[in-house]
């Protein structure tokens, strides 16, 4: 199964607490952190969420 690459580009400072939920769900707290997730639905309705926050690469 392919593989995404999402790193946090912006701060949640400011951002409503369900954006904050999602991005800690993600495996995300700083700002340049990376974390490698498996490509599932679930995980599209997540990235969806904070698309502004979020920098994304697809993984072979």
């Amino acid at each position: 199964m392919a593989q995404i690459k999402v790193t946090q580009v912006r701060s949640s400072i400011g951002t409503k607490p369900k954006q904050r939920g999602t991005l800690r769900a993600l495996g995300l707290g700083r700002i340049g952190k990376s974390h490698v997730l498996e490509d599932t639905p679930d995980l599209r309705g997540q990235l969806q969420k904070v698309p502004h926050l979020i920098e994304i690469e697809e993984l072979d």
